[in-house]
């Protein structure tokens, strides 16, 4: 049986977090997680938590390239968490290419014409959601 595939939009001080329903077609939105200063293992205990939670599979996480498609310092500090992440929780994790995505997600709720104090509180579970959706159409 198949099992939820969780995605992260992993930010300094907030993640996104998206669900894939149990067959893997769409993703949803879920919250906005404001992480603890400077308490890395709260947060891991948190994501770990989860998975158990919502019978996940896997975590997919955002992976925030350069333009030219090399990788910086955000994508450095991702896969650092995302090493973390696997080695603590016991599950894979995936990354997905997430340039643009918070500029998708911010277009989106314009159009949808959410306020811009609304947007704030959003956008980092929408962007999540672009990451995991992005994930699931390519496999």
């Amino acid at each position: 049986m198949q099992k939820h595939k969780i995605a992260l939009d992993v930010g300094d001080v907030r993640i996104g977090v998206a669900v894939s329903d149990l067959l893997g077609i769409t993703a949803n939105p879920r919250e906005t997680y404001v992480r603890k200063k400077g308490d890395i293992e709260a947060d891991m205990e948190y994501f770990c938590r989860y998975a158990e939670k919502e019978d996940a599979d896997a975590f997919v996480l955002g992976l925030p390239k350069n333009m030219d498609g090399s990788e910086g310092e955000r994508a450095r500090v991702t896969r650092e968490f995302g090493s973390m992440l696997a080695e603590r929780s016991g599950l894979p994790v995936y990354y997905q290419d997430e340039r643009l995505t918070t500029v998708s997600a911010e277009r989106l709720l314009i159009d949808a014409d959410v306020r811009r104090e609304k947007r704030k509180q959003v956008i980092d579970k929408v962007a999540a959601t672009i990451i995991l959706q992005s994930y699931l159409d390519s496999h």
